[in-house]
């Protein structure tokens, strides 16, 4: 494989045997036979058509945020578009690539005195991620300020898809079950005063800060809001707040939150996770429903 990749791949940076751990936002994750760089789109195309010709299973990652690895790692190629990464400024649209990080998108609105993004300031992850979930926070969603997406079918072809044809829900676009990649975003926003916007943003990453443990390894938000409760509030109704399995733990900031306490593995975020919606179940009657995505082998 070493050799196939040095001939039809020279030129991108990919890897061989990389532990996923060193990249997700848990710091859990086994190894990837293959993880590549892309920089562009074109190294993107030839990426895929490798893993075709070659009958490889390939993954796209984003940026790792909300997502679990499982231990054994993913087999094939794994991408991750973190060097993908542009953004640029057009009247009051920005477009961005999938890989730019979703709170320096933020950043460049503000910067530009651009208003209808505040409520994504504080999200980690990148703007393909919050493309593919539907990213929100503070009553905000990308399905609001999005124009369209340019995505690249497994086909190898690029197409663009307008707001209205995402299907966009809670947590939820077409592209879950398209098996496209999201190569840019296109979103309309208005024009605000400077001082105005960089406020509201302070606020709210303020707001963030008090109430969530960014200090630690995290999947995110682990589950979806239950219609007519907050997660957050049912774990911690059932005694849950530092509930621990392994090195893994429910924050005792937010229970929303699971963290990497001490050595974790996504065995122990996944036992957790479990355990939770069982206790939970028993304590309200509500079932919980994970948000964070898990993949790859145990």
């Amino acid at each position: 494989m070493k050799d196939l990749i040095k001939t039809e791949l020279d030129g991108v940076d990919v890897r061989l045997n990389e532990a996923l751990s060193n990249y997700t936002y848990t710091r859990v994750g086994g190894p990837a036979d293959l993880l590549a760089f892309p920089r562009s789109r074109y190294e993107l195309q030839r990426l895929l058509a490798f893993a075709k010709k070659h009958a490889l299973d390939w993954t796209v990652l984003g940026n790792a945020s909300n997502l679990i690895v499982r231990d054994g790692g993913i087999r094939g190629m794994v991408i991750m578009l973190e060097k993908m990464s542009t953004i640029t400024v057009s009247g009051y649209v920005i477009e961005a690539e999938a890989g730019a990080n979703l709170i320096e998108t933020t950043k460049v609105a503000s910067r530009h005195s651009l208003t209808g993004f505040e409520f994504a300031c504080g999200i980690p992850g990148s703007i393909g991620g919050a493309v593919f979930m539907n990213a929100g926070a503070y009553g905000g969603e990308i399905a609001h300020v999005l124009i369209s997406a340019q995505l690249l079918t497994e086909d190898g072809e690029i197409i663009t898809i307008d707001n209205r044809d995402l299907r966009f829900g809670y947590r939820h676009s077409s592209v879950q079950e398209s098996n496209a990649i999201v190569l840019s975003a296109k979103f309309a926003l208005k024009p605000g005063d400077y001082t105005q916007i960089t406020q509201e943003m302070a606020r709210l990453t303020h707001l963030r800060e008090l109430k969530q443990p960014l200090e630690l390894p995290s999947c995110g938000s682990v589950f979806k809001r239950p219609n007519g409760y907050f997660a957050g509030a049912l774990i911690t109704e059932a005694g849950l707040k530092g509930y621990r399995v392994g090195g893994v733990e429910v924050s005792t900031k937010h229970a929303g939150f699971m963290v990497n306490v001490d050595c974790g593995t996504a065995s122990d975020y996944e036992n957790l996770i479990a355990d939770v919606i069982q206790k939970v179940k028993a304590h309200s009657g509500v079932t919980l429903e994970p948000e964070v995505r898990i993949i790859g082998e145990k």
